[in-house]
């Protein structure tokens, strides 16, 4: 399994992905990244010092947000990287 689909599981326990009678709804894409690791970093892929471009998954899905905090720390626990980039939007 790779870390794609560890995340989206780690996630769904959490209580996200669920849209009316659906479940384990998401959506995700391609991209690259582009990161400099500092000084104390240790990068999962690349090197510390060097600017790295990596392919790299975007992930899009929804919970409630009674389970925000739930949801982040599943997030943080289940993704590879030392410190991963997230957006979290409230849908009014």
């Amino acid at each position: 399994m790779g870390s794609l689909d560890l995340v989206r599981e780690a996630l769904f326990a959490a209580g996200a992905g669920r849209i009316g009678g659906y479940e384990r709804c998401s959506w995700f894409t391609e991209g690259t990244g582009t990161f400099l690791g500092g000084a104390g970093t240790d990068p999962t892929v690349g090197e510390r010092a060097r600017e790295e471009r990596v392919p790299e998954l975007r992930l899009e899905t929804v919970y409630p947000a009674d389970r925000e905090d739930d949801v982040v720390r599943a997030l943080r626990d289940a993704h590879p990287y030392e410190e991963p980039a997230f957006d979290l939007y409230a849908l009014l």
